[in-house]
């Protein structure tokens, strides 16, 4: 009978152990940013390093800053934009972020605060990843938001990301 206990007890704390873990048992790896996010958004070869500045400038004075003033430096004319939220064309990217969006512009910063992860560059493309903090109910966990660039003489002619529609009030 002893034996019996013991083993109904081992169980019943395997099974407590099990319940106590199981949520930690799908949990990923927090996605975590680069120490030098500066450093990545460099290249020995010059052409990806003019690309790879653009998208620098462009997170950093256009998305983080909101100095969409200075768009025409950084994106073509024409910019093919593949996010369901905005339409193709520089002026309609600027009209998104400043009538619809309605920011407004502050002091360029010396760095990025964008949490980057990884910067690759390859011919005409540059993808810069980056930590995305998603709440979930009481927590929230990280994943990895992706923004990539096609880039004709120095400016983004085109852009694609993981958005998805977004609800806007009326």
């Amino acid at each position: 009978m002893k034996q019996y206990t013991a083993i109904i007890t081992a169980a019943f704390f395997c099974i407590i152990l099990l319940f106590a873990t199981a949520e930690n048992a799908y949990c990923q790896t927090p996605v975590r940013a680069a120490e030098d996010p500066e450093a990545l958004f460099h290249s020995k070869v010059p052409e990806l390093e003019k690309n790879k500045q653009a998208a620098y400038h462009i997170i950093r004075d256009l998305l983080e800053a909101n100095h969409w003033e200075l768009a025409e430096n950084f994106l073509t004319e024409r910019y093919i934009q593949h996010n369901p939220n905005a339409a193709n064309g520089r002026d309609a990217v600027v009209k998104f972020f400043t009538d619809l969006l309605k920011v407004k512009p502050s002091p360029i910063p010396d760095k990025i605060k964008t949490p980057v992860v990884s910067v690759v560059a390859e011919d005409d493309l540059v993808i810069v990843t980056s930590v995305r903090t998603v709440p979930d109910g009481d927590t929230s966990y990280t994943t990895t938001w992706f923004d990539m660039w096609r880039f004709k003489d120095g400016k983004a002619d085109e852009h694609w990301d993981g958005a998805t529609k977004m609800k806007f009030s009326k």
